[in-house]
This record gives structure tokens, C-alpha cells and sequence, in this order.
């Protein structure tokens, strides 16, 4: 059943997007401004310049880019890097995949800055409140923060989830108003508008092409807002982000309003604008909601990571996990490994770092390859499923040069901290790209045989009672998608490696289809009561608990009596107890008889160690509570080693004259 519900324009509708989409681009004027002037002296030229790139990057990038064309590219009502994957790579591109896989990784990769810098920044507000508290107690405070956050992770964010969009609305309405007050001080702060300060600053200022690095992170959540899509609709993000943005500039003119009239020809040093902005009296409480609106924004960012890395694995492309569902809403998952792996990150940036001042220079490098990802895609996608020429040209022309430029300027990013983060995303390709060899590996080398021609074999071994019966029902999970061919393998292990015979035999394929919450499927007699081959589809972010699925597909067969589930054995039967089932868990070696390159043999062993690491399949599929078993078959992944060998003659006395084996025959026939 498709679960693409479509979120209808609301009021409760916008408030909810208020708390999940827009905490982290909502939080970045607390250091934005802060990280463009850094060790600049506050010039007009300077101000004017970085307000009018914040403006246009925030127009272009997030306004065109996201919440216009993205937005239309949707799955489904789903969006992020996966579900515009799915829309593509049925066009039959094999490229597609690399673009996906990059925007992961670097995505994930960002999840080990983003709570980090965001958190740090808005406990460093104490310092406006506190001037002597040290760097050690505020690294303290945010370490425990993070931790108390990571930690309930596993109780799942239903409860606290709904305070989230009236909290995020207090801080919009907080920094908006905070920021209106302040455009008073200068209101010729808007000229700042146009967009040739921010050309000049780019072209006359002094190092200011590379400032593009600090502009970049007013955006750095836009890509949440598309990822983020099927839990909101694009409607209530559209309008919820006409709010956000009004209330995002007019915080980034104030602070720039209150810099020219406080600090114009001087440095900043420990002065952070956002806070120096807010009234004494209103201090206090604006160092809560910041620190909230933070912890919410990583809350967001953190649950959008399980999301992901949950559609990688039902594509195949990460390493099976353990996923638990920590309540009965709709698409909230938990997953222990990543939870733990993103906490130990974080703090050892927060450790490493110490200050926002340094994590920033980690910061946006890995996010930019995220965007220009999406953007690749976006391309294709105008191009293929759209056919639209000019948003294409648009695309291509507007946002490769945009993007490219924040992506130079981010690299010089690279020694300062930027190493961090790309070396994170790129051990994470490192490992996807050897899964997804590794499967390429075996779907080439996998062969199929006409399941038909076993027919007879299979209705024979059923009858052969000299055999002791493997079980009752044998379930054997197939990678053949067709009830007319099946895997050598299976055949292997039924007939060849130990005969196991059974009352009937299920095969079962699981495929991942491209719409995202499909779950079908369709059954297949070989022989009638026999023999069935069943194939379940599920989208890439439907759940895949094969098991419970299967029981629902049993009963609804028995219903139809088309399967007795009721024991074969006599003994069992007169009290009606339910038949035995045993699953067949299948695991393809490459064979030591094969002859492969170097490299495959370094993808293989690569998947080995990945594979020793992983879920084991059993649980993956949710079976470990069933009566499981699991056996490694040998594929030939390249052609059979050539090996010569020559039969010596035998010289001892007695032996050097024997007759050969023709000359044997040939005697004995005389």
C-alpha cells in the first residue's frame, strides 16, 4: 500500500515544519555574521558586501534552488538525495548512483559538525552574560548537552517532537523583532540589497572571494528542507519558510546595522553580534532559546541522519544495522550504531575545536559537495523525467557557478579543520562504493537457472522418503526476481551441497522499488501446494521485516486454501498445531578457484571485513527468532585458475612396466 500522504496547507501544518525543517538554517545567524567579519576591522564596505551575498545565497540557493525546484522533484511527496536517486535511475544512468553516495556521505559527514558548532555557539552566549567563564566550563556545559541529547535518542522525539514547532515560532518571532529594533540604528543597511556590494566585496575587497566560505553557512540547513519533504509537503515549507527567511534577514541587517554603528574601523575580538544585540534584560532568556532552538536544530539534523542512512541500506549501499523503532509515528526510527558513532564524533569535535570560531573552519566544506549533488541530479532530472530545457539551462548555468564558487572558497577551508569532515565522508564512500562493487560482483557472476527444468527433481525429492525431511516448509530468500528462473545456488544447496527435503518450498525476493512507501506482493505456483516463489516490493523507506510480512502473505494464503499451515505431522496435527518453517540463508564466496585482478580480490576481502561487522542478514531480515540457517556457497567471480599437472612415471621395480589403463581394457577385451 502507498503511504505518500499528502500534507494539505495548514496552520499546524507550517508550525510542525517550523520544528523540524528549519533548525538548522534557522539557527545560523547566531555566528554567520560573526565568522564573516572574523578578523576583519567592521567596515561598511565589508558589511554592506557580506549582508548582500547572505541575501542573494539565501534567494538563489535556498529560495530558487530548494524551495522551488527541488521541492518539484519530488518522489512521491518524499524528497532528499535518495528519493531524487530513485526518480532518475530508472533512465538507466549507472553515474546517477556516484552523485547519491557523494551527497550521503558528505550529509553524514556534516552531522559531526552541526550539533557541534551550533550548540558551542549558543553556550558561548554565557560569555555576555558571564565574561569570565572559562573555554573548559563551556566545552563541560555542551558536552553534556550533547550527551543527554544523544541519549534519549532511543526514547524516540514523539513527545518532545510536538513542542518543537512552537519553540522554533518563538525564536523566529525573538530573533525577528530583536533585529527589526536594531535596523534602526541604520536603516541604510537595506541598500545592502543590491547585489553589487556583495560583486565588490568579492572583487575589490582584500581576501573576500574566500569570506564566500562564512556566507555559505547562512544556507548550510536548506538541504534538510528538501530531505525533510514527505514529513511536512512542500506546501506548509513554502509558506513556513516565507516566515523564516523575513525573520533570518531582518536578524542578519540588525546585527549589520548594530556593527556599523558600534564597531565600524574596529575588530571584533570576543564580541559576538547576535548576542550583543539583545537588550540586558532580555539576555538571559535569549541564551535559553538559543541554546533550545539548538539542540532542537541537532535533534532534527540527528533523526534526518537515521532517516538516511536507513534508505542507504534498503538500496544496499551501507552495511546492514540494527534499526529499532522507538514509537508508533510514522517514519521515526532509531539507530543505535549511528546514535553512538555521532555523539563520540561530536564530542571529540567539541574537544579538538574547542571554540565555534574553529569549528567553522570544519564547517560547509562537506555540505557544499552535498549541494552540488542534488544539483547534478536536479539536472538530470529537468533533463530526462521533465524534459525542460530552460529550468535545465537555469540549473546548470546559475547553480554550478554559485556552488562552484562556495566550493572553491570552502577548500581553502581544508588545513584549517575542513580534513575533518571530508575525511569522515570520504571513509564512508570508501565503504559504500565496496558494497555496491561487491554486489556488482555478484549479480554478474550470479548465475540463474530455468526453474522449470527442476520441476521433476523437486516433486521427486519431495517423494523420496529415504531422505530425512529438512522441514516441512523449506523458505529459501532468492536474488532471481522472476518465478521462471531461479539462483544456481538455491539448486546448489538443495540438491548438491546436502539433499534437504520438504513438504513445500518457498522462494521469496525481496525487491526495493523507487516509490518510497510501497508494499506489494504478488505469489507464483510452481507446484500447486508445492512450490511458490513469492515477490515482495517495498519502497526505500518502507520497513523491510521480511518475516512478519511473510506470516501476513501465509495467512492470507491459507485463507484462500491455498497452503495448509496446520502440521504434516500426525502427532501435531490432531491438536492443530501450526507447520514447522525453516529458513534458508544463503551467502555467496568468491571461490578460491577463481582467478580475479587485484582489485577485485581488494573488494572482496573489503566486503569480507564489512560483511564480519554487519547485521547478520537473519536479523536483518527479522528472522533471528525463526528456525534459521546459514550457508556459504561458492561463486566463481572471475574465469577458473589454470592449473597444469603432469602423472610421472612410476620407476620402482616392479612398477616401471605397469600397463596403462588403455592397455588394460584393451587386454581384458581380449
Amino acid at each position: 500500500m502507498e503511504s505518500s500522504t499528502k500534507h494539505k496547507l495548514s496552520a499546524a501544518g507550517v508550525l510542525v515544519s517550523m520544528g523540524i525543517i528549519y533548525g538548522d538554517i534557522g539557527t545560523s545567524p547566531i555566528y554567520t555574521l560573526r565568522f564573516i567579519v572574523g578578523n576583519h576591522l567592521v567596515t561598511e564596505d565589508l558589511i554592506f558586501g557580506g549582508l548582500s551575498l547572505v541575501f542573494w545565497t539565501l534567494t538563489i540557493v535556498t529560495s530558487i534552488k530548494y524551495i522551488y525546484l527541488a521541492l518539484s522533484a519530488d518522489n512521491k511527496g518524499e524528497g532528499g538525495i535518495f528519493a531524487l536517486y530513485a526518480l532518475v535511475r530508472r533512465y538507466k544512468a549507472s553515474w546517477v548512483i556516484f552523485p547519491a553516495m557523494i551527497g550521503c556521505c558528505t550529509l553524514i559527514a556534516d552531522g559531526f559538525i552541526t550539533p557541534a558548532i551550533s550548540v558551542t555557539s549558543a553556550v558561548e552566549g554565557f560569555k555576555t552574560l558571564m565574561p569570565n567563564i572559562t573555554t573548559q566550563t563551556i566545552i563541560t556545559i555542551v558536552i553534556i548537552i550533547l550527551v543527554v541529547l544523544f541519549t534519549f535518542q532511543q526514547f524516540g522525539s514523539s513527545v518532545v517532537g510536538k513542542t518543537f514547532g512552537p519553540v522554533m515560532m518563538v525564536w523566529f518571532i525573538f530573533i525577528g523583532a530583536i533585529g527589526a529594533y536594531h535596523l534602526s540604528d541604520n536603516f541604510g543597511i537595506l541598500k545592502a540589497i543590491n547585489p553589487m556590494y556583495g560583486i565588490d566585496l568579492l572583487i575589490k575587497y582584500p581576501g573576500g572571494f574566500w569570506i564566500l566560505g562564512a556566507v555559505f553557512l547562512c544556507t548550510t540547513g536548506a538541504e534538510a528542507m528538501y530531505s525533510d519533504l514527505g514529513h511536512c509537503g512542500k506546501s506548509n515549507i513554502r509558506l513556513g519558510w516565507g516566515i523564516v527567511k523575513v525573520s533570518l534577514l531582518l536578524s542578519y541587517f540588525g546585527q549589520g546595522a548594530w556593527l556599523l554603528t558600534n564597531f565600524e574601523g574596529k575588530l571584533l575580538q570576543e564580541t559576538i553580534p547576535f548576542f550583543a544585540i539583545i537588550p540586558e534584560w532580555l539576555l538571559v532568556f535569549g541564551v535559553i532559546i538559543a541554546t533550545m532552538a539548538t539542540v532542537i536544530a541537532s535533534q532534527a539534523l540527528i533523526s534526518g541522519t537515521f532517516t538516511l542512512v536507513n534508505e542507504a541500506m534498503k538500496l544496499k549501499l551501507w552495511p546492514a544495522t540494527r534499526v529499532r523503532y522507538p514509537s508508533q509515528v510514522k517514519g521515526q526510527i532509531y539507530i543505535p550504531a549511528i546514535n553512538w558513532i555521532l555523539m563520540f564524533g561530536c564530542i571529540l569535535v567539541v574537544l579538538y575545536f574547542k571554540e565555534a570560531d574553529a569549528m567553522q573552519s570544519a564547517y560547509g566544506l562537506a555540505i557544499t559537495f552535498d549541494m552540488l549533488m542534488t544539483t547534478s541530479l536536479l539536472i538530470y532530472y529537468f533533463s530526462t523525467a521533465k524534459k525542460s530545457t530552460f529550468r535545465t539551462l537555469l540549473i546548470a548555468f546559475v547553480f554550478l557557478i554559485v556552488e562552484g564558487a562556495f566550493l572553491i572558497s570552502n577548500l581553502s577551508k581544508f588545513t584549517h579543520g575542513g580534513w575533518f569532515s571530508f575525511t569522515i565522508a570520504f571513509v564512508f564512500f570508501l565503504m559504500m562504493y565496496v558494497l555496491l562493487r561487491a554486489r556488482e560482483l555478484r549479480d554478474r557472476h550470479t548465475e540463474f537457472v530455468d526453474l522449470k527444468h527442476y520441476v521433476p527433481l523437486i516433486q521427486d525429492l519431495q517423494a523420496d522418503t529415504t531422505i530425512p525431511k529438512e522441514a516441512t516448509n523449506l523458505v529459501y530468500m532468492a536474488v532471481a526476481d522472476s518465478k521462471r528462473y531461479i539462483d544456481s545456488n538455491i539448486i546448489y544447496s538443495i540438491f548438491k551441497k546436502k539433499p534437504k527435503r520438504a513438504d513445500v518450498y518457498w522462494f521469496i525476493h525481496v525487491d526495493t522499488v523507487d516509490s518510497p512507501f510501497t508494499s506489494k506482493y504478488s505469489v507464483d505456483t510452481i507446484i500447486p501446494k508445492k512450490c511458490f516463489f513469492v515477490r515482495i516490493k517495498l519502497g526505500f523507506k518502507a520497513d523491510h521485516r521480511v518475516n512478519l510480512l511473510f506470516n501476513r502473505i501465509l495467512h492470507e494464503m491459507a485463507d484462500n486454501a491455498e497452503i495448509d499451515l496446520v502440521s504434516h505431522y500426525d502427532s501435531l496435527r490432531k491438536h492443530s498445531m501450526p507447520a514447522d518453517f525453516k529458513y534458508i540463508i544463503l551467502h555467496s564466496l568468491a571461490s578460491v578457484d577463481s582467478e580475479i585482478s587485484s582489485f577485485d580480490n581488494l573488494i572482496n576481502q573489503g566486503y569480507s571485513f564489512i560483511k564480519s561487522h554487519s547485521l547478520p542478514t537473519e536479523e536483518q531480515y527479522g528472522l533471528e527468532l525463526a528456525n534459521v540457517a546459514v550457508e556459504n556457497v561458492p561463486i566463481m567471480v572471475g574465469p577458473v585458475a589454470k592449473i597444469r599437472v603432469k602423472r610421472e612415471k612410476d620407476n620402482r621395480p616392479g612398477f616401471a612396466n605397469t600397463p596403462s589403463i588403455e592397455k588394460i581394457n584393451e587386454l581384458g577385451k581380449n
